[in-house]
């Protein structure tokens, strides 16, 4: 194709610019809504470590979870 009878814009770059646009339409609505400080108001008070171990609880979960790690 010689470059007079080329297009102008491709496909591949009319979909990225589409699905660019779209994401900031995406992020421009979604944006306003978020609340500055309140992600940090959600977190719930970390619990102080045990005196005498504890923290770690073999459960079944976890041995489940080391059968299947098994090599």
């Amino acid at each position: 194709m010689s470059e007079s009878t080329r297009p102008l814009m491709s496909k591949r770059r009319l979909f990225a610019g589409a699905g660019t646009a779209g994401a900031l339409a995406a992020a421009a609505v979604v944006l306003p809504l978020a609340r500055p400080g309140e992600a940090l108001e959600a977190k719930p008070e970390p619990r102080p470590a045990p005196d005498e171990g504890g923290g770690y609880q073999l459960t079944e979960h976890v041995l489940r979870y080391y059968q299947t790690a098994r090599v």
